[in-house]
């Protein structure tokens, strides 16, 4: 990607200038308000679409809509964005960046995989001021990178991240097409009724009073949703479970475990008071829910990541071994 700038006048404090920006082949197929997101770190997207609007983002010379799908060879003119509507962005602490690069599973030319930590947000945003994206690109700054898809901020495990465009879109479809095998491991109150459980109950985001957002099955108005959990191990008053997605909502395993009457431990938003009591006793200190493993087909090329339990919730099943049933 070639970018140039005008050279500023001699005496006076330069003046920013426009950037023009010539499309590569890995961005062909773009959308404009997208590539433009990309290259403009941190500047809201009302701004973006505004700037767009105002027609001062060309491309190849004209106004372009913010849907433009954009292709290799486009030149681009991005507008300069005052300071005051484009916050600078603070570099991350050393220890995480450390911790971020400490936890890499899987790196080539395609994708860098990470076993996310517990207490790390995917990314960014509503007081986070640093996930794992802005980790990673911290930590890498010569890397293209960009989430392919998300976990909840108290689930570890596996996370995806792109470094090609092609193979972001890719590996996007696959998932859309319900072509992606995502297996977490989770620790539920009781036993299962039956040693497979599939749980097909329609989800629907909600905001009750005060901002807290919740999801809710709805089988109106909710989206179809379909988890199936596979018992591994029991326990006094718990089970140790395999939840296959076959859908991606939002806390989708959270609800549907609550749905069949077995939260999950350590759940403090949808999980029973006095079982997150008694697994605290057990040492749990956070939710029990860990994105295990991840497989794909993208081509001609198999892919399969994997992460072992974290050794905080090893610790919890060890605890348990003695009341196995």
């Amino acid at each position: 990607m070639k970018t140039s700038t005008s050279a500023p006048s001699a005496g006076d404090p330069p003046k920013p200038r426009a950037e023009r920006v010539e499309v590569s082949e890995d961005r062909a197929g773009q959308r404009l308000d997208n590539f433009l997101a990309g290259r403009l770190k941190g500047v809201p997207r009302s701004l973006i679409y505004r700037i767009c609007r105002s027609g001062e983002v060309r491309v190849n010379g004209g106004r372009a809509r913010p849907d433009l799908r954009l292709s290799a060879g486009d030149t681009v003119r991005i507008p300069p964005v005052r300071l005051a509507e484009r916050a600078p962005a603070a570099a991350p602490p050393g220890a995480d960046l450390e911790r971020i690069e400490g936890v890499i599973i899987h790196e080539d030319r395609d994708f860098l995989v990470i076993d996310k930590p517990a207490g790390v947000a995917s990314h960014g945003g509503s007081g986070i001021s640093f996930g794992a994206i802005e980790l990673m690109r911290a930590a890498r700054p010569r890397d293209t990178l960009e989430l392919v898809h998300r976990l909840d901020r108290d689930t570890s495990g596996v996370l995806v991240l792109a470094r090609r465009r092609s193979a972001l879109t890719g590996l996007q479809a696959a998932i859309r097409e319900g072509r992606v095998e995502k297996r977490y491991l989770a620790l539920v109150e009781g036993h299962l009724h039956q040693s497979r459980l599939p749980v097909d109950a329609p989800l629907r985001k909600s905001i009750l009073q005060g901002g807290e957002r919740m999801v809710r099955v709805d089988p109106e108005h909710g989206k179809p949703s379909r988890s199936v959990f596979l018992e591994l191990e029991r326990y006094a008053d718990a089970s140790l479970v395999e939840v296959t997605l076959e859908t991606g909502r939002t806390h989708q395993i959270r609800v549907h475990a609550r749905h069949v009457g077995h939260p999950l431990a350590g759940d403090e938003k949808y999980g029973e008071r006095d079982f997150n009591k008694t697994m605290r006793e057990r040492g749990l200190r956070r939710l029990f829910l860990h994105a295990a493993r991840f497989q794909f087909d993208l081509g001609e090329k198999s892919f399969g990541f994997s992460a072992p339990l974290p050794a905080e919730l090893a610790r919890v099943i060890d605890a348990l071994q003695g009341s196995r049933r």
